[in-house]
């Protein structure tokens, strides 16, 4: 079909109504036209969802330019030829089957050798140490062949197993009604292979990898129990002294950390053919603007690293991450004291279409805590700071689908993404009180409200164009012309001169620290909490 027409500026041009008259049609085949898809107006910008007429009339003043692959309205990602739009339908029903068997064979490959098919006999290019792991996969393999029952074509067991967890997961159903499915399910289909219960199922995909770290952790948030302090059974701080179990002869520990490990994830993009060519599209595929942000790579943190770490840049599938966590209660109105922290890892070398879709999010850590958080954060975040410096520091095997070989993956850190409240536990710049500005820090203007007991901060008017009339105005403001120059932003160098000056706080939430934590800052410690991880 016809894009051309999305760039007309007169939207009254009979090819421009002609174009969004297809692309409705388009949107819409098949469906209620009372039904709700995301609009593609420069209103909208398919973030808000509206029914046939209203996206009518909303295009009727503009398209946004850069949509012309129609992802969001039932366009595939890939390219694809009309004699193969033909036989889609006829090979989606054989298709899943297919598709999971392929992911095994590249994850075999890329974790046991081209030749990890043989793992039954004694194979030289398999370790001793993961031959007992390649003959787990391999029998994974082939259930993942085998029917469901006789004469299935549609489904293996395998196949049949990740679509019930995936409905599972996207319906909230609880894991006795699994349990209940599936007895029914035997009951009616006895003669298919159908796991018993929901912990059978999930044993059966364990081994695709991708496991839980499960780390102990202090109840006062002071320490992991981890590296050198595995082998504990009190918290090493000595003003908690909290036990580590819940009882003296139990092994149930009292707060558990759940850490997903970034390696295997990391590698796990590079197995699948097509996100392993999205992996390389900021490089290959990407065409700037001028003036214009519209991929993370035009950005000036970007472009510095690059400049900074040129054997890094080097390589395209190098991955750059950003992070973002924030607290909320999973028990809603049932429970307000508790606070969970999930951690999540975005890559951004794909495509803006794609890295912020929930399909590529990595979780990387669930933090759980009756109480907030805080600042105690740092100690949760050992884990993914160690293997965060690891990958940056030495590149780690991974096999490409793309190119048929494995190739030295490294990965960064560039930009963390929260609200300001989880910004100050990332930053350990606190966001409270009279210098609560991260971009001002010391030079924030600020006035305290005697009757809305709060601080209000005014000095925004510095940053303006030094022409602007708001900067001779007074009675709109606070009586006083504003004539400054805006604030000089400080290198990192800078603020970690600022840090190594820093008192480290202590850890924890044992009755003892707390008492030292109402201490009050040094004025040479400006706005600082902490020395945060990230430094």
């Amino acid at each position: 079909m016809d894009r051309s027409w999305i760039t007309i500026k007169d939207y009254l041009h009979p090819r421009y109504l002609v174009g969004v008259k297809e692309f409705v049609e388009f949107a819409y085949l098949g469906k209620d036209p009372t039904y709700k898809l995301p609009c593609p107006c420069k209103g909208c910008n398919n973030f808000e969802d509206q029914t046939m007429e209203i996206m009518k009339s909303h295009l009727s003043g503009g398209i946004v330019e850069s949509y012309t692959r129609w992802v969001y309205h039932g366009e595939r990602f890939e390219d694809s030829n009309d004699d193969e739009n033909d036989n889609i339908v006829l090979d989606e029903e054989n298709s899943e089957s297919d598709d999971i068997q392929e992911m095994l064979n590249d994850v075999g490959t890329a974790n046991f050798g081209e030749n990890w098919r043989n793992s039954g006999e004694h194979n030289r290019d398999i370790p001793n140490k993961q031959e007992g792991e390649a003959s787990k996969f391999l029998r994974l393999s082939s259930k993942a062949e085998k029917s469901l029952y006789p004469a299935c074509d549609k489904y293996s067991k395998l196949s049949f197993v990740v679509h019930i967890l995936h409905l599972k997961t996207m319906n909230r159903w609880t894991c006795k009604s699994i349990d209940m499915l599936l007895k029914f399910l035997i009951q009616v289909f006895p003669m298919a292979s159908i796991p018993s219960s929901y912990y059978d199922a999930k044993k059966l995909i364990r081994e695709l990898g991708l496991k839980c770290e499960n780390i102990h952790a202090c109840e006062n948030d002071c320490a992991l129990y981890s590296k050198e302090n595995e082998s504990l059974d009190h918290c090493p701080n000595e003003k908690c002294k909290a036990p580590r179990y819940k009882s003296p002869g139990s092994k149930i520990p009292r707060k558990v950390l759940r850490y997903f490990p970034l390696k295997s994830r990391l590698q796990r993009l590079f197995i699948n053919k097509e996100i392993a060519q999205d992996m390389r599209w900021h490089k290959e595929r990407h065409v700037p603007k001028e003036n214009t942000m519209t991929h993370p790579t035009d950005s000036i943190a970007w472009k510095e690293f690059d400049n900074t770490h040129p054997s890094f840049a080097k390589d395209p599938r190098s991955v750059r991450l950003g992070l973002s966590t924030d607290g909320f209660n999973p028990y809603g109105n049932m429970n307000n004291a508790y606070s969970i922290w999930p951690v999540i890892l975005v890559p951004y070398n794909l495509p803006p279409w794609k890295c912020l879709k929930d399909l590529f999010f990595l979780l990387s850590m669930i933090i759980p805590s009756p109480k907030c958080i805080g600042n105690d954060m740092d100690i949760f975040f050992r884990p993914l700071i160690d293997e965060l410096k690891e990958f940056f520091d030495t590149d780690f095997e991974t096999y490409d689908v793309v190119v048929g070989e494995k190739f030295m993956l490294r990965a960064t850190l560039l930009w963390t993404i929260s609200d300001f409240p989880a910004y100050a536990y990332l930053s350990g710049w606190s966001t409270k009180g009279y210098k609560a500005c991260p971009v001002c820090l010391d030079e924030t203007t600020s006035v305290y409200l005697r009757n809305g007991l709060k601080c209000c901060y005014i000095g925004h008017r510095r940053f303006l164009p030094g022409d602007h009339k708001w900067r001779q105005e007074r009675k709109s403001f606070d009586g006083k012309r504003d004539l400054r120059q805006p604030v000089r932003t400080l290198s990192g160098e800078e603020i970690l001169q600022q840090l190594q000056e820093f008192d480290q706080m202590e850890f924890g939430k044992a009755p003892e620290l707390l008492k030292d934590k109402k201490r009050k800052r040094m004025q040479n410690q400006s706005n600082w909490l902490k020395k945060s991880f990230f430094f």
